[in-house]
């Protein structure tokens, strides 16, 4: 299994990485966080660590940490603008359940 992208997804990281004109990719992860016990941690990345796993598609790269990685495999990640806001979203099949304002997951 792996983690996929969406088109929308890879274009708004292509652009974003090209107007802040340096970075190899995205990374994304999980950390402890909120009611529920984790969250997803979006940033850029600059460089790719031993203890990364990449995945590329569409052009992009999205680096992934390895104790990150059990809580994200098989997950979609879509880029969504509802009105005037914008966030990336994850669609994971290894989430057991969400808090009531959708800031943090449980697996």
């Amino acid at each position: 299994m792996s983690i996929v992208i969406t088109e929308k997804a890879a274009k708004h990281i292509q652009d974003s990485i090209a107007k802040r004109g340096t970075g190899v990719g995205l990374r994304v992860g999980v950390k402890p966080s909120g009611c529920s016990g984790m969250s997803y941690t979006v940033d850029f990345a600059d460089v790719v660590d031993e203890a990364d796993e990449v995945f590329e598609q569409q052009g992009v790269k999205l680096v992934v940490d390895r104790k990150s990685l059990p809580f994200l495999q098989g997950t979609e990640i879509d880029f969504v603008r509802d009105g005037l806001n914008r966030r990336f979203e994850f669609r994971n099949p290894n989430v057991t359940g969400t808090c009531g304002c959708g800031e943090s997951v449980a697996f």
